[in-house]
């Protein structure tokens, strides 16, 4: 009896000690959309805050400019290296599908934030918001702010970016109800998440259509970039703005009056909560199935649930509006 009980706890002390070793040795591979994007500094911020609480490693990734091939390449050279799982915010959903399955083939797992891949190159998509509310709440913005009349246009990222098109999508489905019926979208471009190319769009539009009254920008490069454009064209107060930006970088604009609310989420938990649900993919918790409770670690749990389109999602909350009332607070938070 003694001789077996020794055997049960060598058996014991082989198994727990293989999982630690285990666990400290996850390498988790983050890819971006493009390098020096505040709003993905704040997402490695968070995956690096979880990758601390788990005992793992992230390595943050992205190309320089918002190039669909170098993600390809990043994703290529992280298989070579054989990370354990690869996180991504996809330039291009359907582009990066074959590289995301061959990472999947080699038995690394995928998981998207912030903009997807098609469901068959991801195991998971951490949703930062519903699609939905995040597409209309900015055409509800804008419309309060230039009294529900007047021509729009929409400055947004990259012509390929999954996320924006979807909520450009809601944008214009919000549009048709009688509400905005004197509300004209005249014109959507595209800035690709370049500061200069945003900022010399937005001044196509001041020249192109003299009686614009409002931009709607879904991206933080992009709103940022308008309210530059707009305050150096003399535009505050007679050219509205709205979109998604970092309240840090919007701070000034807010207080001037140049752009008087914007929505987003918070980027921090976003890649925070990536990790975690990755981390859980890796240690089988969870398999990724709907219905599944994903523990997040200090964001609570969330239930995978059906995309519509074959994928399977978590999601992460609804947006929050910044405006003159918060902005101070939430400006020094990110």
């Amino acid at each position: 009896m003694k001789k077996f009980l020794i055997f049960v706890l060598l058996v014991l002390l082989i198994v727990l000690g293989t999982e630690s070793f285990a666990q400290k040795k996850y390498v988790i591979g983050l890819v971006t959309k493009t390098a020096g994007n505040p709003f993905f500094e704040a997402v490695n911020k968070g995956a690096q805050e979880a990758a601390k609480e788990l005992g793992i490693t992230v390595i943050h990734q992205a190309p320089a400019a918002s190039s669909v091939q170098g993600q390809i390449d990043i994703i290529n050279s992280m298989i070579a290296q054989k990370v354990s799982a690869i996180c991504i915010s996809a330039n291009d959903p359907d582009a990066l599908v074959p590289a995301c399955r061959k990472a999947q083939l080699r038995g690394i797992p995928v998981v998207t934030f912030d903009s997807a891949v098609k469901p068959q190159g991801r195991k998971l998509f951490v949703n930062q918001a519903d699609m939905e509310q995040i597409g209309r709440i900015q055409v509800q913005l804008l419309a309060k702010m230039i009294n529900y009349e007047g021509e729009i246009a929409i400055l947004s990222a990259a012509s390929t970016m999954a996320n924006q098109n979807t909520w450009i999508a809601w944008m214009k489905e919000e549009l048709k109800k009688p509400e905005y019926s004197k509300m004209k979208l005249v014109a959507i471009v595209y800035g690709d998440d370049i500061r200069e190319k945003s900022y010399n769009e937005a001044m196509g539009l001041f020249k192109s259509y003299p009686n614009l009254k409002g931009i709607i920008a879904p991206t933080t490069v992009g709103i940022a970039a308008a309210a530059r454009a707009i305050e150096d064209a003399g535009l505050s107060g007679k050219v509205q703005l709205t979109g998604l930006g970092l309240p840090s970088e919007m701070a000034e604009y807010v207080k001037r009056g140049t752009c008087k609310a914007f929505a987003l989420w918070n980027p921090i938990d976003l890649g925070y909560a990536t990790i975690y649900a990755t981390y859980r993919l890796l240690t089988r918790e969870i398999k990724g199935n709907v219905g599944e409770k994903v523990n997040l670690g200090k964001l609570g749990e969330r239930t995978i649930v059906d995309e519509g389109n074959g994928g399977r999602m978590i999601i992460l909350g609804p947006p929050f509006v910044f405006d003159a009332s918060n902005i101070d607070y939430w400006s020094k938070v990110y």
